[in-house]
């Protein structure tokens, strides 16, 4: 099922939702980042690029797209996992997951990848998806959000996405 697949317009996906750059000032962080549609390599995508401030207890920037509806889920059970084509710095990210279960804005599930400096195609499986800050065990029969998120370490974020899918 794809996601989003880098045509646009804007920052719409092909799910109908739009991208959102969300930063840590809104919770008094100083972090900072900018997300546009851009063409790189000869390749449509959606590149995040920011700085990362550990400042005011800060620490994140993050591009997020909604999967449903306010209070609703996408019943991702019958998938195994994601299928993300990046182009970065070489550094680390994560990937956040969002349950409409989770009452608290720190609270999903996470997953680790690093971004190559050349176009790459990552898999990764909701198995290796652990739970940041609740109970609830990893669920893709309920998911709300997905978010690409540079946290935790102060660093210059430059992230690219051409193509995202839910995969069997």
């Amino acid at each position: 099922m794809l996601l989003e697949g880098g045509t646009g317009p804007g920052l719409r996906a092909e799910n109908g939702h739009s991208w959102r750059c969300i930063c840590d000032s809104v919770m008094g962080g100083v972090s900072t980042a900018t997300l546009e549609r851009v063409t790189l390599d000869s390749v449509r995508a959606l590149r995040m690029t920011g700085d990362v401030s550990l400042q005011n207890n800060g620490g994140f920037v993050q591009m997020s797209l909604d999967l449903a509806e306010p209070g609703a889920a996408l019943d991702a059970s019958g998938f195994s996992g994601l299928s993300l084509w990046v182009l970065g710095n070489n550094e680390r990210y994560n990937i956040h997951l969002r349950s409409p279960d989770m009452t608290r804005v720190w609270q999903s599930w996470r997953a680790e990848f690093t971004a190559p400096d050349t176009w790459t195609r990552l898999d990764i499986p909701f198995t290796r998806f652990h739970p940041h800050r609740t109970e609830l065990p990893v669920n893709p029969a309920r998911l709300a959000r997905i978010g690409l998120v540079a946290i935790g370490r102060e660093m210059r974020a430059d992230l690219a996405l051409s193509r995202l899918e839910l995969t069997v």
